[in-house]
């Protein structure tokens, strides 16, 4: 039901599905029985048999009857107490969730159990070559593909972190079951297992019970990266590779990689006041932090990989010269002897770490078996508040050399040295828990035999290089991102550090060097097959992930720039910025862009609004386009909007370069405009003619940006402004009229798309969205967000990771080489603007001009509650007002999910439909959903949601939660729905909804006897929690119907 559905796997075996539903279910009912008792059980398996009696009955078109036993369910629903409310909720959520985690399972094995794959590198590359490509024309365009997939912390996860790690080890469990080879007694030992995590699920709080900050969603970010992507990527790589090979008879190039990440967690202040540049700072430094703790992981791994001798004799000089350096570092420290003071070393010595200390996790095991081992990973719970002193918990101890104190730097990361100093704060926020009793055993531990106890632990290091030169220089790398690691985290705790580049890797080429000298060794000594194993892994995931994991973006509103120049110009007695033309300001700012003074002044006083504008620059500036990606400015509509961000950057760059007395650390950011209404959508190729046209403009981004002109088009708030259907075509149009301008210039053009998880906002299968682009706007290049539940859905398992990375891959591919088709004529375009007309007045004249529509809403609806469901640091508005205009889109698609009437992506798509067709269009527009890829996808999607929708449940929560003088809304809305219905299938040629997708009707409809009673339980709290809106256990009912009833249609926002 999720909308990743097409992506992943058309079909899976309902047979082996349902027998784990069965299995889970079955154990599930065996922890109730023991929890709630047999007289609870008889109430739930009541419920629930109701619910498929009456859905039985609907199925099969007696409706009367149904209604029946609908109306029996909702009187026994509402004569339950608070008590068994709550527990029944909390049962069904259950349910629900068990089934999702099946689902997942079985779409995880089949993708493992096809040989080949549609939509696979090996599927797509061959078609290509078969319809007349050339090998070298694939090989090329595969080379220069950039896909960037944009995490984003949108608040559509529902789920708290801790419930998703049961869910994927229970996942874990199915996937372990599933194995021929397992005995009787292993079977029941699996058994036994997954009924201890469904008691765990059950005795576990469902609610976050406090918002999480823009740092905690961050960590979330890269916790994807570290359990899922980091194991993903080398595999997918492989595939490109090895079907490159295959088929062109070249591998993919080392470091090349077709696809890299972004992230918008601690960087997306738009809206969000708790987002700050100490906020960006922090989640920058800690991403850093975590790409640098991975890359010593694998570092070690790879030093008991690569024991040979043989090498090249640049490798062999390079191992000299570390020994060497190490020898003579040796005796410098012991001529100073017990003297040397703690400040004349930057960082404790690490000498003797030439050779690995121990065997490092999974150290045993080939490098394929991070993914292919198991699909799901073996997560490791960071709650515990008791970590022994074990010796595979120590990753290294060193003396300071005064002979003073003793440091041990344990797994986690954290130093703890003998004198009861914890060195360090593990930015992953477990660094007090195991160095507490570390810290209690050292300082009780006697100085005396400390060197001892070291050199057992310490092999000899070798005298010369002909021993292991591969583990000497890694050794050195190890060093060397040692050091790196330490000056993070003194970075991260706001201490004093001294600064010398040569010590750091500050860059993903430095780290790259060695790594690449040791491939090139392996390479020439008749070792390839080696070079190509755990070495190529690393070097890809260096040119994949580089420094930070995943660049941050930066996203501002434009008129917060506007505010901050404001009190710029005025301190200035320049005049008020905001007041002057469009013509004025660009004047104005091209001017200063030209100059090479600083504009704001050191000493300007500003209020704390502005003040937060330009300390995100100045942060902006000293950390540079090596960790952040693009600056978007959101609700862009003007040239200036452009323009005065460069202007601002630029300002803080010179401040910052001028404080540092060099130039400032990397490169400027990209400055993307973000249109998201439809007017900004209609404007958006003038406004990029016109900033091309100012030559400073042009000549920077040719300059600085290697000609590419950044744009991003945002579905989410085009859709909430005009309707699905009307902001699909305006954004096609907008992108047509983008690539059209830059192409005018000679600028290369990459599109951002702001997508969504739900189709509401712009969501939808992966391929499908990308083969539906206009013609020429995916030339190799492609930006896209990914949002909330869908994260997880797409890329928290390693193998459906792998997939997802496969289909991006496959889809720019094709839209780059047979790019969709163009509407056949000229009448087709006619016909869109007709519809989109018709549907957008249809749309706003009933949610924007009925005065009784937001009230309705808001009765009909839970989301005034949603705010109370901490899924997100962002407030649901972006101002104080309460119409619905300044209401996030996300709320606003998310509460109509929850009544499964999902009215923002099909209202007014029936009535335009209708429009056209009763002017004897019906044949016309029949054929462009057959010929014309943009619209035959909109019309699916479409129709897709509508399987979602439950005319019956909405109709209910209209009846119980509506006013009486505002139910003829919901009425007409109904019957707008039954329309809508009907044209989608006279277009679709269907003869009913998802006629053309099975799986995901049957899906759906196997869900149904759960989802139905979590609506009518959701509609009896409500109407409690409304007269009684105090009640936190009412609160916290109706907080897990939501939860249940997301769980159930499988998307949000």
């Amino acid at each position: 039901m999720t909308d990743t559905t097409d992506d992943i796997a058309e079909e899976i075996s309902f047979q082996s599905f349902e027998d784990d539903c069965k299995l889970l279910g079955s154990l599930f009912n065996d922890v109730l029985q023991r929890e709630v008792g047999t007289d609870f059980m008889e109430k739930i398996e009541r419920t629930r048999i109701l619910a498929q009696s009456a859905l039985n009955l609907r199925l099969a078109g007696i409706e009367d009857t149904a209604e029946l036993l609908e109306k029996q369910l909702t009187s026994e629903i509402s004569k339950m107490s608070l008590e068994e409310a709550l527990t029944l909720a909390r049962a069904f959520s259950h349910f629900l969730n068990l089934m999702g985690i099946a689902e997942t399972h079985h779409r995880v094995r089949k993708v493992c159990n096809i040989p080949q794959l549609s939509r696979s590198c090996n599927d797509v590359f061959s078609k290509l070559l078969q319809s007349g490509i050339s090998p070298d024309e694939l090989y090329d365009t595969v080379c220069k593909q950039g896909v960037e997939i944009v995490l984003t912390a949108h608040p559509t996860q529902i789920n708290r972190r801790t419930l998703q790690y049961k869910h994927i080890r229970m996942a874990h469990l199915l996937e372990y079951n599933d194995r021929p080879d397992l005995g009787l007694e292993d079977r029941e030992t699996v058994i036994e297992d997954l009924v201890r995590e469904i008691t765990s699920l059950w005795q576990t709080d469902e609610l976050r019970r406090q918002k999480p900050t823009p740092v905690d969603e961050a960590r979330a970010g890269l916790n994807i990266v570290e359990q899922s992507l980091w194991k993903a990527v080398p595999h997918y790589l492989r595939r490109v590779s090895s079907s490159l090979k295959k088929l062109t008879g070249k591998p993919l190039p080392l470091t090349c990689t077709p696809i890299k990440f972004g992230s918008w967690m601690g960087g997306d202040r738009d809206g969000n006041p708790n987002v700050t540049a100490k906020v960006t700072k922090e989640v920058s430094l800690m991403s850093r932090w975590m790409a640098i703790d991975l890359y010593i992981r694998e570092i070690d791994s790879l030093r008991f990989e690569l024991s040979m001798n043989r090498c090249s004799d640049r490798l062999s000089r390079l191992a000299d010269e570390i020994l060497e350096k190490e020898a003579s570092a040796q005796d410098h420290l012991e001529g100073w002897g017990p003297n040397i003071s703690r400040s004349q070393q930057k960082f404790p010595s690490q000498q003797g770490l030439s050779l690995p200390i121990q065997l490092p996790p999974r150290a045993d095991l080939p490098s394929c078996a991070e993914c292919s081992e198991s699909q799901y990973p073996k997560l490791e719970i960071p709650v515990t508040d008791y970590m022994p002193l074990n010796r595979q918990d120590v990753q290294e101890i060193s003396s300071n050399g005064s002979g003073q104190s003793l440091q041990v730097t344990i797994a986690n990361g954290t130093s703890v040295s003998s004198n009861g100093a914890q060195q360090s704060l593990t930015p992953r926020g477990s660094s007090s828990l195991s160095s507490q009793l570390l810290q209690k055993k050292l300082v009780s531990d006697s100085q005396i035999g400390r060197t001892s106890f070291q050199k057992l632990l310490e092999p000899t290091p070798p005298k010369r290089a002909g021993i292991a030169p591969y583990r000497i220089v890694l050794g050195e790398v190890k060093e060397k991102l040692l050091k790196t690691r330490r000056l993070l985290e003194l970075l991260l705790e706001g201490l004093p550090c001294e600064y010398d580049p040569w010590d750091y890797y500050e860059t993903s080429d430095q780290l790259l060097e060695p790594l690449l000298l040791c491939y090139e060794s392996l390479e020439s000594s008749d070792a390839g097959i080696l070079a190509d194993g755990r070495l190529a892994d690393l070097i890809r995931r260096v040119a994949t992930f580089g420094m930070v994991l995943m660049k941050l973006d930066l996203r501002q509103e434009a008129a917060r720039h506007s505010e901050a120049l404001d009190a710029i110009t005025t301190y200035l007695d320049m005049g008020t910025y905001s007041e002057w033309d469009e013509e004025k300001k660009l004047e104005f700012l091209t001017r200063e862009l030209k100059g090479k003074r600083p504009l704001v002044p050191p000493n300007i006083e500003v209020g704390p609004e502005v003040k937060e504008v330009l300390d995100t620059f100045r942060v902006a500036a000293e950390l540079g386009s090596e960790s952040l990606g693009a600056y978007v400015i959101s609700m862009a509509s003007n040239a200036s909007d452009v323009l005065a961000v460069e202007l601002l950057q630029k300002d803080a760059r010179l401040a910052v370069s001028g404080e540092l007395g060099r130039p400032c650390p990397a490169g400027t950011l990209r400055v993307v405009p973000l249109f998201e209404t439809v007017k900004d959508l209609r404007d958006a190729g003038s406004v990029i003619r016109k900033l091309l046209s100012i030559e400073w403009y042009k000549e920077h981004i040719q300059k600085n940006h290697t000609g590419h002109q950044e744009v991003m088009v945002g579905y989410s708030d085009s859709g909430k402004d005009a309707g699905r259907f009307t902001a699909a075509w305006e954004l096609y149009k907008a992108q047509e009229d983008v690539v059209a301008a830059c192409n005018e210039f000679g600028i290369k053009v990459t599109l951002f798309h702001g997508r969504g998880g739900s189709i509401g906002r712009g969501g939808g299968p992966t391929y499908l969205a990308i083969q539906s682009q206009p013609p020429g706007s995916v030339m190799g290049t492609l930006r896209s967000t990914e949002q909330g539940e869908m994260v997880q859905a797409k890329f928290g398992i390693p193998q459906t990771a792998v997939r997802q990375l496969e289909i991006y891959t496959t889809a720019v591919l094709l839209a780059t080489l047979q790019p969709p088709q163009p509407p056949r004529e000229e009448k087709w375009r006619s016909l869109m603007e007709d519809i989109s007309n018709i549907s957008c007045q249809n749309y706003r004249s009933t949610v924007y001009e009925n005065p009784e529509f937001l009230s309705y809403f808001q009765e009909a609806t839970p989301q005034a509650e949603l705010g109370f469901l901490n899924i997100g640091s962002r407030p649901t508005r972006r101002k104080s007002s309460t119409g619905i205009g300044h209401l996030r889109a996300i709320p606003w698609v998310f509460a109509w999910t929850q009544t499964r009437f999902v009215l923002p992506a099909w209202l007014g798509v029936g009535a335009g439909l209708k429009g056209v067709c009763e002017k004897g269009h019906a044949d016309d527009i029949q054929a462009m959903y057959k010929e014309w890829p943009f619209f035959q996808s909109t019309i699916d999607l479409i129709e897709m949601v509508l399987a979602k929708a439950d005319i019956p449940i909405a109709k209910h929560y209209d009846e119980e939660l509506v006013s009486e003088n505002r139910r003829v809304i919901g009425t007409e809305l109904r019957k707008e729905l039954l329309t809508t219905e009907k044209y989608v299938l006279v277009i679709s040629g269907h003869e009913k909804l998802s006629e053309n997708n099975r799986s995901l009707k049957k899906l759906i409809e196997s869900r149904l006897p759960y989802l139905n009673p979590m609506n009518v339980l959701q509609v009896e709290i409500l109407k409690r929690l409304r007269r009684d809106d105090d009640n936190n256990k009412l609160r916290d009912a109706l907080l897990i119907t939501i939860n249940g009833i997301a769980a159930g249609m499988r998307n949000t926002g």
